[in-house]
């Protein structure tokens, strides 16, 4: 049985490294290139991680040495099995991060695939309110706010993909519990594709913080 040691964001990026390998592959002829690309994409796989056993970072290492598209997605879809899936949360936890949210709708627990998940997000489209939630140092931190499509492309905050944009708005505390003020940032309308592009989570941890605090 595999230890899971690689985060959902870390998977994105090693799968951006294979991306950038393998077009490598298709456009350069040069072996002296080749070889230069191979050791920075094996290179840059490890160096995502603060800790690694041998064989883990062997395993990383062996991004570097393949040749075709096919071995490539068989070689990430291996690594698949040493995700670390998002933290166990149940519907009353999610409600308790919420208590003002008097007929929150919670997402379909069931359904999310949670080893490709590093944040928690859902909408509820009838008021046009994002949820958040996000596993943070041994505690759930949960956030809402307005989310209003811009019909606009663009770099998400969070991901920093290209793609459409909603802007989203979160009322804050400022100073008093009467005086609020309020925070906003341009992130992904589609939730699924947002965590799977997602490779550094310094980002969404800092706005997430200073929406809490």
């Amino acid at each position: 049985m595999q230890t899971p040691f690689i985060q959902n964001h870390q998977f994105n990026y090693i799968q951006k490294q294979a991306d950038f390998l393998l077009k490598t592959l298709r456009s350069v002829v040069d072996p002296k290139v080749l070889e230069t690309v191979r050791y920075t994409v094996g290179t840059n796989a490890v160096s995502i991680f603060d800790e690694l056993t041998l064989e883990q970072k062997q395993l990383l290492e062996q991004l570097s040495t393949y040749e075709t598209t096919h071995e490539l997605q068989t070689y990430l879809n291996q690594l698949e099995a040493y995700l670390i899936p998002f933290p166990q949360v149940s519907a009353k936890q999610i409600q308790k991060l919420f208590p003002k949210a008097k007929k929150l709708k919670v997402p379909d627990l069931e359904s999310i695939d949670y080893a490709r998940t590093t944040y928690l997000r859902w909408t509820d489209i009838a008021s046009d309110r994002l949820f958040i939630v996000y596993p943070y140092e041994g505690r759930f931190l949960g956030i809402e706010g307005r989310i209003t499509a811009t019909n606009k492309k663009g770099y998400c905050m969070f991901c920093h993909r290209h793609q459409e944009l909603g802007f989203f708005n979160v009322k804050t505390k400022a100073h008093s519990p009467d005086n609020f003020s309020s925070i906003a940032q341009y992130v992904c309308m589609d939730n699924t594709a947002c965590n799977h592009s997602i490779t550094d989570t310094s980002m969404l941890e800092k706005f997430l913080l200073s929406t809490v605090k």
